[in-house]
């Protein structure tokens, strides 16, 4: 008998051929662009029940990375990147210790913003190679894929795929300074949705809803800071003035590593769907292990 995971993949699977089918009963081609981390691990399932039900997947990564790797059930293209593996592990760990800490939200939200500019400069040099890659993006316009699966944590892929113009599935946790409300146009009520970082929950009183009003002002600046280059590489090359948001809402569907349970509940459109439970398709027993680690454990992976 099918688990509860298992239905959840099954379904997530039959979104995305619906966006990739045919006339005739042939497979569909599913252009992947993932994140690194574990972004990329839960997304592999996926893209093994793909090529399971006869659909050609091709994985597109940089040649310097931790985890992907060629596997029998997609075909990987990877580009050069201007950086060694020690200087990319080196940049991957420089945030980790962040969420271990017990600080001040105002110094956490200080040493995010450090973290956040070293990464994103890292993700827009390796973006602007891709992109400027001729040779790679005629072979991508040429294989005509039906649909592209990608997590927008960075949005090089999301250019990609509105450059290539073909529908496209994002796969994500949550984006930084509530852009998918802003992509989708789904209501965000600050009174209502505790935002990143400020520890509040759905139940706040009027001094917790001013933090959380106001805590969106520096993340806003940090995401203008962080995204401008790579919206003015977009807007080079469209040929034409590019916002984050013509970006994110090509999406034709949101699929979030969510639930009501792990989150608060909240507004959401059609096209936003919650998949809480799709990385527990591979369960283990838990071990014998401090809950206050295991729980700290859990945060980090979902954002990193």
């Amino acid at each position: 008998m099918a688990t509860g995971p298992q239905v959840l993949l099954a379904g997530l699977v039959g979104i995305l051929l619906s966006l990739c089918v045919l006339p005739c009963a042939e497979g569909g081609k599913v252009l992947v662009f993932p994140m690194e981390g574990s972004h990329w691990l839960s997304m592999r399932d996926i893209v093994r029940e793909l090529h399971a039900r006869g659909h050609q997947a091709v994985v597109v990564a940089p040649e310097v990375n931790i985890h992907f790797k060629e596997e029998d059930f997609f075909t990987m293209i990877t580009y050069a990147i201007p950086y060694t593996q020690e200087e990319y592990i080196r940049l991957m760990q420089t945030g980790l210790p962040l969420f271990f800490e017990k600080q001040h939200f105002l110094k956490t939200l200080l040493e995010g913003m450090r973290v956040m500019n070293n990464v994103s400069d890292f993700f827009e040099n390796s973006c602007v190679v891709l992109l400027h890659n001729k040779t790679l993006i005629n072979l991508l316009n040429s294989n005509s894929f039906d649909v592209v699966f990608t997590d927008p944590a960075y949005p090089c892929g999301a250019v990609l795929a509105k450059y290539l113009n073909i529908p496209t599935v994002f796969y994500l946790r949550v984006l930084p300074c509530e852009l998918e409300f802003e992509a989708t146009q789904c209501p965000n009520p600050a009174s209502y949705i505790p935002r990143f970082l400020t520890s509040n929950t759905d139940h706040m009183t009027f001094l917790q809803r001013v933090k959380n009003t106001l805590s969106s002002l520096p993340m806003m600046y940090i995401c203008h800071t962080t995204l401008t280059p790579i919206m003015n590489l977009a807007s080079e090359l469209f040929q034409r003035d590019v916002s984050i948001k013509d970006v994110l809402s090509h999406a034709s569907v949101w699929l979030f590593r969510g639930d009501f349970v792990l989150d608060y509940p909240r507004p959401l459109m059609p096209n936003m769907v919650f998949i809480g439970g799709i990385t527990c398709a591979h369960r283990k027993p838990l071990p014998q292990v401090c809950i206050g680690v295991f729980v700290q454990d859990m945060f980090l992976a979902e954002y990193f």
